[in-house]
């Protein structure tokens, strides 16, 4: 007998329903790190598709970056800049379940501070 989702999939499944629920049509900044990497894409549930991403696999960072702070804030800055030049201002913030601190948090800021607003 199986006993079905993890606590952490449980809490995914949570915060991505409640946000799709009062976004109000916005588009989703989703976040996902693993322990070498952190990535970061804008998507609009309305039409199914992703609007910008960044990650710390791209290859102008590859080398140099990795699973740390100023990794993320790098994701951060690049993914705002993508969705503002397709168009993308407002956003509502999916952390996929991880904890607002860290690595999610310097992401988020670095997108608020290159213009993104949620």
């Amino acid at each position: 007998m199986t006993k079905g989702l993890s606590l952490f999939a449980k809490r995914r499944r949570r915060n991505r329903t409640a946000l799709k629920a009062r976004s109000g049509g916005r588009a989703r900044l989703s976040i996902h790190r693993s322990g070498k990497h952190i990535y970061a894409q804008v998507i609009d549930d309305a039409a199914g598709r992703t609007v910008a991403s960044a990650s710390t696999l791209e290859k102008d960072v590859r080398g140099t970056s990795g699973a740390n702070v100023d990794a993320a804030k790098g994701v951060g800055t690049r993914v705002a800049e993508a969705a503002k030049a397709a168009g993308v201002t407002q956003v509502v913030f999916d952390r996929g379940g991880f904890l607002f601190h860290g690595r999610v948090k310097a992401l988020a800021e670095a997108a608020r501070e290159a213009g993104l607003e949620f």
